[in-house]
């Protein structure tokens, strides 16, 4: 992979928590994000240094997609990627786009044909609504890789797409389809062991330990 780029300023904080700092930056080429590692605290660098390399990797698998971060850097410390001008779905929520959504589905469907399934799809923050009112999808940190036509990442696609349609139910509910309406009703085993074992375990993790607060940047939920 391609190491960090060379020197640039900070122009804009956009995001800090417990797993590194986020911000946009300026450098030879003009803008780009970067997520930087250095201030996690000692007890959280191997997961947040395991997050990051996740997300390098799963960046390095859909090299050149559209409407997709491109990987510009990662040595271990600092994640650089391009920045996609637009803003989060909750910010400017696609009410009525009906054709947000079919982009949103085609997007997806060329993700799906990368080998990858997104897995934090829930998040409202996760979705763009870029500034032409196209989507775009960010923040690969919890991305899977596999073969597209194993059952495993059929099943983590389907749920990609099952929190798709829970944001178009809530912006277009006149749109849902019979089908889509079938397909939000089927809920999977991975989603019945998600609430059933990992979300208590999430849940304590991320409100007692990591003080963050319940479903911050996600948006309202239908």
């Amino acid at each position: 992979m391609p190491e960090v780029r060379p020197p640039s300023v900070e122009v804009d904080a956009l995001k800090s928590d417990s797993f590194g700092r986020i911000a946009l930056m300026r450098g030879p080429d003009g803008l780009f994000v970067r997520r930087d590692l250095i201030h996690v605290p000692g007890w959280l660098r191997l997961p947040a240094w395991w997050l990051a390399r996740r997300e390098a990797r799963a960046l390095a698998q859909i090299e050149g997609l559209p409407a997709t971060p491109q990987l510009l850097g990662w040595n271990g410390r600092q994640l650089d990627r391009s920045y996609m001008a637009g803003a989060a779905m909750y910010q400017r929520p696609p009410r009525g786009d009906l054709a947000y959504f079919r982009q949103a589905r085609r997007l997806l469907q060329q993700l799906h044909r990368r080998g990858l399934a997104h897995n934090d799809l829930a998040k409202e923050a996760n979705w763009l609504v870029l500034d032409d009112g196209t989507p775009a999808i960010i923040d690969f940190q919890l991305a899977v890789r596999g073969h597209p036509r194993s059952r495993w990442m059929r099943l983590l696609a389907r749920e990609d797409l099952r929190h798709l349609l829970k944001h178009k139910r809530m912006y277009c509910p006149e749109a849902i389809t019979p089908v889509e309406r079938r397909v939000l009703k089927r809920h999977s085993w991975v989603r019945e062991a998600w609430f059933a074992t990992g979300k208590p375990v999430y849940r304590f993790v991320t409100r007692r330990l990591l003080k963050w607060e319940d479903n911050e940047g996600q948006g309202p939920k239908p």
